[in-house]
């Protein structure tokens, strides 16, 4: 048997041209010699890879799971919100006449015209009155409140306004 304690493992690291000169020259008592080439930036290609695998990956996530919600979310701002055209069709109406001179409005808050006698009014729930093809294009093109007092036309309330059709 052989003693472990009398091994003895000796490494030289030396050029390939010295290494191949001591393999032909130096085989000597069960002696070996072995040659690695060398890399010649081989590591530095494949670390290069890897990165950019990873970013690649990356970003790939990031597109995968923010820009639905970042698209989503502009959706939703930039959606413009409109009262059904039944809706507004559904709104009391009046006709102007001069006995209401001596009441405050008698301008028309969208289009900034005076009423004239003989035209025909809408009249919100919130009790604001406008000509009615100013109010029915505000309603059904640009938003779904009053543009005086901003009252939201989708409230419940407003619905509850419009089925009455009553005039406070």
């Amino acid at each position: 048997m052989v003693n472990p304690k009398g091994i003895k493992v000796l490494a030289v690291f030396v050029s390939k041209s010295a290494g191949e000169f001591l393999k032909d020259h130096a085989k000597g008592e069960n002696g070996e010699c072995c040659i690695y080439p060398p890399l010649n930036g081989k590591a530095w290609t494949v670390f290069a890879i890897c990165f950019l695998s990873l970013v690649v990956i990356a970003a790939f996530l990031v597109i995968a799971f923010v820009a639905p919600r970042s698209l989503s979310n502009w959706r939703r701002r930039n959606l413009v919100r409109r009262v059904d055209s039944k809706v507004v069709e559904a709104l009391p109406c009046f006709v102007f006449g001069s006995a209401r001179s001596s009441i405050a409005g008698e301008t028309c808050a969208i289009c900034l015209e005076d009423y004239n006698d003989g035209e025909l009014l809408k009249v919100l729930p919130c009790q604001h009155d406008f000509h009615s093809s100013c109010v029915e294009s505000w309603l059904t093109k640009w938003g779904t409140f009053c543009p005086v007092c901003k009252l939201d036309m989708t409230t419940k309330f407003a619905f509850s306004e419009i089925k009455r059709g009553s005039r406070v």
